[in-house]
């Protein structure tokens, strides 16, 4: 049985092998692009023998190293009787292919001052084998970034994951949005306790604090769009195969408003089984 953990990416130039690559490492998979054949057997032993920390492994191989159709069969042949990594093969029509390249303006690699055809041609030829030797070949003529990706989780992943991992982040504007942010959200318009001496220097974490800004309506009204946000677009980020999220709930400070609200967003999700950490920056600064 194929190890869905050691991947090697092939295929035509122009046929998606880059928007794969970006797509595997998004879902937890070390990537490396252009790594010459004859060093594949090299990296497979070390992450065999775990003298490397990582747990899946995503390799991009094309023509665009030089002897790369007549080693890499070798090198396969070498690398089957070891061990099951899983050969994928990426292709698409001429026509597809000689479009892509026109609308981009890039040089196809096997067509330096000739046709781009006549490079697609020929590289097809020189990877006859190569497809041959594939444990599945994708067709991405029709197909859209999206569609690619959705093929791809599906067939080779097995299943998306259903526990997307979420990290809300609370933090003041007056310290900097955090960068690693995919969402951010601004509480800066609710009710702000620190104006309340008695609430100045507590937290979010204070039941007074947390009922003052949940008895307002204003913040009613956000939680309630929040969460409507939240259900339209958490399904699409797991559709997209995505395995981390980084929600950001931001206030002036990062000690009261943001606080509330990242925990009242936690409940909420954790009610709907997603797996959730939470992280106050700020607020004991």
């Amino acid at each position: 049985m194929k190890d869905d953990r050691f991947l090697i990416i092939t295929g035509l130039s122009g046929s998606g092998k880059t928007v794969v690559s970006h797509f595997l490492e998004d879902l937890g998979y070390y990537c490396v692009d252009n790594l010459p054949a004859k060093l594949i057997p090299i990296f497979l032993e070390l992450w065999m023998r775990k003298e490397v920390e990582i747990e899946k492994v995503a390799l991009v191989v094309d023509i665009r190293e030089h002897g790369f159709s007549s080693d890499f069969p070798q090198v396969w042949d070498g690398i089957r009787k070891k061990a099951s990594p899983k050969l994928i093969f990426l292709d698409a029509s001429d026509a597809a292919l000689v479009k892509r390249f026109s609308e981009s303006r890039r040089p196809h690699p096997l067509a330096h001052r000739k046709p781009i055809l006549e490079g697609v041609r020929l590289e097809r030829k020189k990877l006859a084998p190569v497809k041959k030797m594939a444990d599945e070949v994708i067709d991405t003529t029709d197909l859209s970034i999206s569609q690619l990706k959705d093929i791809f989780s599906r067939r080779f992943l097995k299943k998306r994951s259903e526990r997307l991992r979420v990290v809300i982040v609370s933090f003041g504007y007056k310290y900097g949005i955090p960068l690693d942010s995919d969402l951010i959200f601004d509480t800066r318009f609710l009710p702000n306790p620190f104006y309340i001496e008695s609430f100045r220097d507590k937290t979010g974490r204070t039941k007074s604090v947390r009922d003052f800004i949940l008895d307002s309506s204003d913040t009613r009204a956000y939680l309630a769009e929040l969460f409507r946000f939240i259900d339209f677009h958490m399904p699409m980020f797991l559709d997209e195969g995505k395995s981390h999220l980084v929600i950001s709930i931001g206030c002036t400070g990062g000690r009261h408003r943001s606080v509330v609200i990242a925990e009242e967003l936690r409940d909420y999700l954790r009610g709907l089984k997603y797996d959730i950490k939470v992280y106050h920056r700020d607020i004991f600064k």
